[in-house]
């Protein structure tokens, strides 16, 4: 839902201030001034924008020292008064410029900041997640039972069961063959036989 400029009223600012110094012309953004800003502090952050300045001093004065009389624009003699101006002038822009570029700098870094922030607490709650998780899983393992501690415990009651089977019939075991035998069989061969 895209919001018309023309039509946004600022209620943060008295009525008598709404309006543009120049009607026909759309108002800049203040994102569009602020990359601007931050293109030009990034411009004259580089060595290619000190080199130019120097050569354009250096040129500056010795055009000014060595051309005729008549066409210099800038007196050696009173210490280079326009250049002067001129590198003050620039000056006087570069600063709040490059302030400009710093603050926005500053915002993006406060929400990259909180934006990691947020993540490590993210990772963290599942870090802390899967260390529970690992934890009931290992305390699951060790309640369950192992297969040695099942054969065991098979075996136990299946040699209870031949001695149940030995204590109430003693005289049918001639008759008949042995059932822990048969038993005994069936756990070593897994089938009877």
């Amino acid at each position: 839902m895209a919001r018309d400029n023309r039509n946004d009223v600022r209620l943060d600012a008295p009525k008598g201030m709404r309006t543009r110094v120049l009607p026909g012309r759309k108002r800049v953004s203040s994102d569009r001034f602020g990359r601007a800003t931050e293109s030009i502090a990034r411009g004259m952050g580089t060595p290619y924008f000190l080199i130019a300045l120097t050569l354009f001093c250096v040129v500056w004065m010795i055009y000014n020292t060595v051309a005729p009389e008549g066409i210099r624009f800038d007196s050696a003699a009173i210490g280079f008064t326009a250049l002067t101006l001129i590198l003050s002038l620039q000056a006087s822009y570069a600063a709040p410029l490059i302030l400009l570029a710093q603050n926005r700098q500053d915002d993006r870094d406060r929400v990259q900041f909180e934006q990691d922030r947020q993540r490590a607490e993210r990772n963290l709650a599942d870090t802390e997640y899967l260390a529970r998780e690992v934890v009931a899983l290992r305390i699951a393992i060790r309640d369950m039972a192992s297969k040695d501690f099942i054969r065991a415990e098979l075996r136990s009651l299946l040699d209870e069961l031949d001695r149940r089977d030995d204590d109430e019939t003693p005289g049918v075991e001639a008759t008949r063959p042995s059932s822990s035998s048969s038993r005994r069989e069936t756990r070593h061969d897994g089938h009877r036989g």
